[in-house]
């Protein structure tokens, strides 16, 4: 059997079912042989192993632990669905304060027993500020971590693939950046149908504009969609997309979608956000998109409210100021003269 690696893969919250799901694609995708799956609810944990082990793949190495010392020894590869589950009457930002404090012990145990990871995917949501708060406590580059943005993305393809009655593969560069939450940025400059830029298509007869306002409504509520149908968040979606932008850190194939990274330019500074990237062997790699004014209005918007989040985990004490945050990783470097309210 053919493995894109032998190095650790360590899969976070693996008794869960975006967790177990996680666990299965890796173990399908081949990855790698050499597999860990954590979750602090043993009985939970050693269920999902038995499934894994009942299903008889061949060729894997694949370990359970509720130790999470254990877990993360020489872990080079980590994906962490391991935060509190989206219900029904609830978005995205209001998992904030638990999930911060998940997100903070997360980065702090890479700190402490797998320094040297070469990439974390972040599943659990607010995942952009979760991703954030990881990433401040793990001390590791931001290049080598992200997080699942792609969902929304892909449900913009598949809600343009339902309206026109197309088959998916013709819709290409689905575009969605900013929060994965319910600010984020419907973009359509880059999406082409069939070859034909979709902007033409808007305001047609058989595209009208309101058409596409209720896609971009259909693809912000897409996750509470899915609460709604299923009587449960997302589960299989987000954990084949997880593997899959694994699958490119690993040196497999290119992973198509926008995810989430740190960001530091000039307008963009201190967060966590979709915007255009690449993930390769050495990491995740970003440019800002680039739109027409008024998408690049909703990205700035969507850029504000992940601040106003991103405060609001200071104000409650979960990561300190943004001119301490070098303190805790050395690689996030204030600007000059830089200040932040104590």
């Amino acid at each position: 059997m053919k493995f894109l690696t032998d190095e650790k893969l360590v899969i976070v919250g693996a008794a869960g079912m975006i967790g177990s799901n996680i666990l299965q694609s890796a173990l399908m995708m081949h990855l790698t042989p050499n597999i860990c799956a954590y979750d602090p609810y043993e009985p939970g944990l050693e269920g999902a192993a038995e499934e894994m082990y009942q299903s008889d793949f061949k060729g894997v190495n694949l370990t359970w632990t509720s130790d999470i010392e254990k877990a993360f020894h020489g872990a080079r590869y980590i994906i962490s669905s391991g935060g509190a589950p989206r219900k029904g009457d609830m978005t995205r930002e209001d998992l904030l304060r638990g999930n911060a404090v998940i997100a903070k012990e997360l980065g702090e145990n890479i700190k402490k027993y797998c320094p040297d990871v070469r990439m974390v995917v972040i599943v659990f949501n607010p995942a952009d500020i979760t991703g954030l708060v990881t990433l401040i406590y793990s001390g590791i580059a931001p290049n080598h971590l992200c997080t699942l943005a792609a969902l929304d993305s892909t449900r913009l393809k598949t809600a343009l693939a339902q309206a026109l009655d197309i088959p998916p593969d013709e819709i290409k560069l689905p575009r969605t950046y900013g929060g994965h939450g319910e600010q984020m940025a419907v973009f359509a400059s880059q999406t082409k149908i069939g070859g034909a830029p979709l902007k033409r298509l808007i305001g047609t007869p058989e595209f009208p504009k309101d058409k596409w306002e209720e896609i971009k409504k259909k693809v912000i509520g897409g996750g509470k969609r899915i609460i709604d149908l299923r009587c449960r968040s997302s589960f299989q979606s987000p954990a084949f997309l997880s593997v899959e932008m694994m699958r490119s850190a690993m040196g497999g194939t290119a992973f198509e979608y926008p995810v989430g990274c740190y960001v530091d330019t000039p307008i963009f500074s201190h967060i966590v956000m979709a915007v255009e990237t690449t993930i390769d062997t050495s990491g995740v790699h970003y440019t800002i998109p680039q739109g027409e004014r008024e998408e690049m209005e909703a990205l700035e918007t969507s850029y504000k409210h992940l601040c106003q989040l991103r405060d609001e985990v200071i104000s409650m004490g979960v990561i300190p100021p943004i001119n301490k945050w070098h303190d805790l990783n050395p690689h996030l470097i204030p600007k000059s003269g830089e200040s932040q309210k104590e």
